[in-house]
């Protein structure tokens, strides 16, 4: 089975239900419409009013709180989920900085101009070039900023695929959890309310058109669409949507990408869904690029989610490792590539009938030493351990031989410095001259949505139509659509969701505030 018949069911069920389709998206549209509510401002009540509304408690959602209450304004947070921090907390912590403190002290010279070139280069020139130079231009200083807020980063730089160069941190813990709670920690003792299973249902406009509030649903269970009590919050200066993708959205993802169907499994946490980014673009929002959906290229086939295999793929394969194909035991492709390019090629390794050949990833003791994940992968039989190559052959069912003799050609093009095969950047490359080996099954898995809504350099939302900002309304990271282009670079989403949340939070604090009454 090819590429085009796996996605051909889901095609055909599709025009299956098409009229059962159009029909309840007809309704689900009405019914949304209706929840944007326009009202004039003189006879508009609310159960609550803060100055700012942040929805969306992940990397850029608290960002944006924690900048909007620095700048003076008071703040509240939602989440529709009972856990704050969304894919944010199960991210793998890695923030690419240009001009980072540790660079310095690693000899390794950068600047912002090379991040965004390497950056417009992986998203094949689609990007959003004023806000790509916006995020790289800040993330030198928002890197201090999570400093002074509790952050802890690892004390070396690592280099992640597509980067022309080392320019990643990473925190202590390996994961987002390391950025989070310590911003939800510092956003708590700053007076910041923080309120969970709290679902956002529809916008509330005066009648000028600018957005002064959101209808709630309070006490919500995930996924269950009519529990809690529904309420009216106001927000005097405006409302930031930091909602994320909607990678785990399968309907609204095959919408964009048909082939993405539940045969694909996510590294996103279940809320990863749409109907926030549905209702903003009800208010007018204009949607780009959302058809670019990117796949990690660094899963594994052998657990849920994002697991163990991805920290240790980018931690120690990837860097420090060679990826084979198993039926020939030899490299296909460049390890250090963008995420498109890897994810494509891995893709590329199926048997006649379509179905997936999965390749596997290796490297030795030394280039796994700094992957925490590597005992919990062990463990759960995820990553295996082989004494000799000869042993890691077997175990996965590639030729001996073959895996040997493409092991001495790597040694021989680290010690060349030059990768003649496929061109890997060779600042980090090691020896792979000795045991015990750590091996990986990889396939991709649907990670992130690089397609959102347009918003402008003050992180205002643009209307469709106008391409004026809709006045109130504010988004930042994944929510947003632009910047990565057709790819995002490993460790930018930490970088554009921390630089994007901290400018939507400053520019929404200091906007003309509006005067609100309590019901």
């Amino acid at each position: 089975m090819n590429v085009k018949e796996l996605a051909s069911p889901s095609r055909r069920q599709l025009l299956k239900g098409g009229a059962a389709m159009a029909v309840a998206g007809l309704g689900s549209t009405v019914a949304l419409s209706a929840n944007a509510t326009c009202v004039s401002l003189d006879e508009a009540k609310f159960d609550e009013v803060v100055d700012v509304i942040v929805v969306g408690s992940g990397f850029a959602g608290m960002s944006a709180a924690l900048q909007a209450k620095e700048s003076g304004a008071s703040v509240m947070v939602i989440d529709k989920m009972p856990v704050f921090g969304g894919n944010s907390t199960i991210n793998g912590g890695a923030m690419a900085v240009a001009g980072s403190p540790l660079q310095k002290k690693e000899g390794i010279e950068d600047s912002v101009d090379v991040m965004v070139a390497d950056m417009l280069e992986s998203g094949r020139g689609m990007n959003d070039v004023e806000m790509l130079k916006l995020v790289c231009n800040g993330t030198a200083e928002s890197c201090e900023w999570l400093i002074d807020h509790g952050v802890e980063w690892k004390p070396f730089v690592q280099h992640f695929g597509g980067h022309s160069i080392p320019r990643v941190l990473q925190t202590v813990q390996s994961s987002g959890a390391g950025i989070i709670r310590p911003l939800i920690k510092a956003a708590k003792k700053s007076g910041i309310e923080m309120r969970n299973q709290a679902k956002l249902e529809g916008f509330i406009k005066d009648d000028t058109g600018r957005v002064i509030g959101i209808d709630v649903r309070q006490g919500y269970y995930f996924p269950k669409e009519r529990t809690g009590k529904m309420v009216k919050i106001g927000a005097r200066k405006g409302i930031i949507m930091a909602t994320g993708g909607f990678g785990n959205d399968i309907e609204y993802r095959q919408m964009q990408q048909p082939e993405y169907t539940n045969q694909l499994d996510s590294t996103n946490h279940a809320g990863a869904t749409s109907e926030a980014l549905k209702q903003m673009m009800l208010l007018g929002a204009n949607p780009i690029h959302l058809d670019q959906i990117q796949l990690g290229p660094w899963a594994s086939p052998d657990e849920k989610g994002f697991g163990t295999a991805s920290q240790f793929n980018t931690i120690a394969t990837y860097p420090s490792g060679i990826v084979v194909d198993v039926r020939t035991g030899e490299r296909f492709f460049n390890e250090l590539a963008d995420r498109k390019a890897r994810a494509d090629a891995i893709m590329t390794r199926r048997d006649e009938q379509g179905n997936p050949v999965y390749p596997i990833g290796f490297t030795n003791a030394e280039g796994a030493k700094d992957a925490q994940t590597l005992d919990w992968g062990l463990k759960y039989n995820v990553i295996k351990k082989a004494d000799t190559l000869e042993e890691l052959a077997k175990i996965y069912n590639m030729p001996a031989k073959a895996l040997k003799d493409q092991v001495a050609r790597w040694n021989e093009s680290v010690t060349n410095g030059n990768d003649s095969e496929f061109g890997r950047p060779m600042q980090k490359a090691m020896l792979l001259d000795k045991g015990p080996w750590y091996g990986v099954r990889m396939w991709p898995k649907v990670h992130y949505c690089m397609g959102g809504v347009k918003v402008n350099t003050a992180s205002e939302v643009l209307h469709l139509v106008t391409n004026k900002p809709i006045p109130g309304l504010y988004a930042a990271g994944e929510a947003t659509g632009g910047i990565h282009g057709a790819s995002r670079l490993g460790a930018c989403a930490v970088a554009e969701g921390v630089v994007t949340g901290r400018n939507a939070g400053r520019h929404c604090a200091e906007s003309q505030a509006v005067t609100l009454k309590l019901a």
